[in-house]
């Protein structure tokens, strides 16, 4: 069984000990903090590439290389081939785009049509920032920090990029109708 499929099959509400001292991003917070090894957390959502788990009231997301800690096989960084080409670096960046999910709801960020634009630059110094224009699904929502350290974390695996900027915006605001037809369906909203 793949590391995803095993991801795939981990139940809302199982608990499992930590293997390790893990370094996870708080929610709704967005920082990263190390949880103790042999500490019992609860998984809360196991969707993409990483795990939302509860551990003393508190939730948080363990990324994908880091899932050994939950005994379960790590996946490697998401990196690119040094000769990447202009097209492969941006299909990358939304491939990792399409791997984050809000912790709170089962769909992609992409496919919740949060992610309004990417846009990736050569700075003069040589340096490639990439810039994502995203929302949140109200401007309330406490997991944009979340979101953005669990993308930036990901698309920063590819050596041929140096900086990542999320800018959350709310014009236009998110509705149910920028969702594609994949997640109206996974939410149950046709």
């Amino acid at each position: 069984m793949s590391t995803i499929e095993q991801i795939a099959s981990l139940e809302k509400g199982q608990t499992l000990p930590l293997q390790r001292d893990v370094d996870a991003i708080s929610i709704p917070f967005g920082k990263t903090v190390t949880l103790p090894e042999d500490c019992v957390v609860s998984v809360m959502q196991a969707k993409g590439s990483s795990v939302s788990v509860g551990y003393e009231g508190r939730l948080y997301l363990i990324e994908g290389s880091n899932l050994d800690a939950l005994g379960l096989e790590p996946l490697p960084r998401p990196t690119l081939s040094e000769e990447a080409s202009e097209e492969e670096i941006e299909r990358f960046v939304w491939d990792q785009l399409r791997t984050c999910f809000d912790p709170e709801i089962p769909v992609n960020i992409v496919d919740l049509g949060l992610v309004y634009g990417c846009r990736i630059e050569r700075l003069i110094s040589g340096e490639r920032v990439v810039t994502i224009r995203m929302t949140l699904t109200a401007p309330g929502c406490g997991m944009g920090d979340v979101i953005a350290a669990d993308a930036r974390n990901k698309i920063l695996g590819a050596s041929q990029i140096d900086r990542v900027h999320l800018d959350i915006v709310f014009d236009p605001p998110w509705s149910r109708e920028m969702m594609s037809d994949e997640a109206k369906l996974e939410l149950g909203m046709f």
